[in-house]
């Protein structure tokens, strides 16, 4: 069973995905902010992160380039799920080292689709 991270500072969203993902079949963790999150991946082994991108404490760039920067964590899926479609803020997601880019409010059905995708 595939275990996955989720960090996003928004509790609904948090308990949305949780039920969609275990609904699937997957384990889950999740974390209310970056700073948690970077704990939690360190301490434990996620084969797929999803992450937000507007957080306090630790924002989900941040996140990214401190997760890309761990060796357990280099090749890692790691996808961005955010009210954020700005080409500028995607291109920041792409070179922080993000897997792919999601947009809220999302299809359930959809990423599921794309979480098989990324987990091969």
């Amino acid at each position: 069973m595939s275990q996955i991270l989720i960090v996003d500072d928004s509790r609904s969203i948090r308990e949305l995905l949780t039920s969609v993902l275990h609904g699937a079949g997957f384990a889950v963790t999740s974390a209310e902010d970056g700073e948690d999150g970077l704990s939690l991946a360190k301490t434990n082994k996620f084969d797929l992160v999803i992450t937000d991108i507007n957080m306090p404490v630790m924002d989900g760039i941040e996140l990214l380039k401190c997760l890309r920067a761990l060796p357990e964590y280099a090749f890692r899926p790691i996808l961005i799920l955010t009210t954020e479609f700005s080409q500028e803020m995607k291109m920041k997601g792409k070179s922080a080292g993000a897997t792919g880019w999601l947009v809220k409010p999302f299809d359930p059905t959809k990423l599921i689709e794309v979480i098989k995708r990324v987990l091969g």
